[in-house]
């Protein structure tokens, strides 16, 4: 016998349900839950410690429910009859004095910790000189720039894993949220402002990076690889972009600022889908200019 619409209507939601699921499981590989970096390290630190305390209030309410239930539930055959109760003590204290001290825990304990960890601070104990990158957020990719070596791209961020990021982030669109998940924090791109975020990996390896902030239709597509390498690596992507890069020239601009992801990018510029784009040359006046900071930068 057919099963019966409520009964498939069941099965569609336990296969949609074990769908989201499985999606959350292989998108929690690249979270701050699986750190690569002292911020994102640190993140999971306080996710934890603020689980614990917050347990002290959960775990008696789950485990008082149960207990309720069943010694004040109708057609109890014994019980406590009194008419005249209305205030106890002990109780209010236990109701208001066990949430304000937790309160006042976490207020003291995340005061001095989110503020150590403030995007715009050095991130504490990363040893060597920071490398400075220019991000500028577009509809839809990330373009990397990096005045110090001279060069840009597009679909990767490339950085040294000996040296930390000081990343200074802006947008020629809309808002955009600039996020690399294992290496931890966000932080919000603007037009006409400049923001800052400094990061730092453990190790050489590959993360994925993208924009959290919705912004059209491409949206889904502005994502990124972070790269953390060795010097010699980093030494030789510098190279190549110089010498096998694209110019930066108005060509090349009026196609990185047009609306297209990285993809339909590569497409205009004639260049291989599915790789980075390198730009040999790196225009740093204009990221001054979108983030209006032409006349300080004069």
């Amino acid at each position: 016998m057919p099963p019966t619409v409520p009964k498939r209507r069941a099965w569609l939601r336990v296969g949609a349900l074990a769908a989201v699921w499985a999606a959350a499981g292989k998108a929690q590989a690249e979270s701050f839950l699986d750190p690569a970096g002292p911020v994102a390290a640190a993140q999971v630190t306080h996710l934890r410690i603020i689980l614990i305390i917050m347990a002290i209030v959960v775990i008696p309410v789950f485990a008082a429910t149960p207990w309720l239930i069943r010694r004040y539930r109708y057609g109890r055959p014994k019980g406590d009859y009194r008419p005249d109760w209305s205030f106890s003590t002990l109780f209010e204290w236990l109701a208001w004095g066990v949430p304000v001290i937790v309160v006042l825990i976490l207020a003291v304990y995340l005061w001095g910790r989110t503020h150590s960890l403030d995007p715009y601070n050095p991130v504490p104990g990363a040893a060597g000189k920071p490398l400075v990158v220019d991000v500028v957020g577009y509809d839809w990719k990330w373009l990397f720039i990096y005045p110090e070596e001279g060069v840009a791209s597009v679909g990767e961020l490339a950085f040294p894993a000996s040296r930390p990021l000081e990343l200074h982030l802006t947008s020629d669109t809309v808002m955009q949220s600039f996020l690399i998940p294992r290496l931890g924090s966000q932080i919000y791109a603007m037009k006409g402002m400049r923001t800052k975020l400094n990061l730092a990996a453990d190790s050489p390896g590959t993360f994925e990076g993208r924009n959290t902030q919705y912004n059209g239709e491409g949206f889904y597509t502005q994502t990124f690889k972070a790269r953390a390498m060795s010097d010699a690596a980093f030494s030789h992507w510098v190279s190549k972009a110089k010498a096998s890069g694209l110019p930066f020239d108005g060509k090349a601009r009026d196609a990185v600022e047009a609306k297209s992801n990285k993809v339909e990018l590569a497409r205009k510029l004639d260049q291989p889908t599915g790789q980075p784009i390198l730009f040999s040359t790196a225009p740093s006046a204009m990221f001054d200019e979108i983030a209006g900071l032409k006349e300080t930068a004069q």
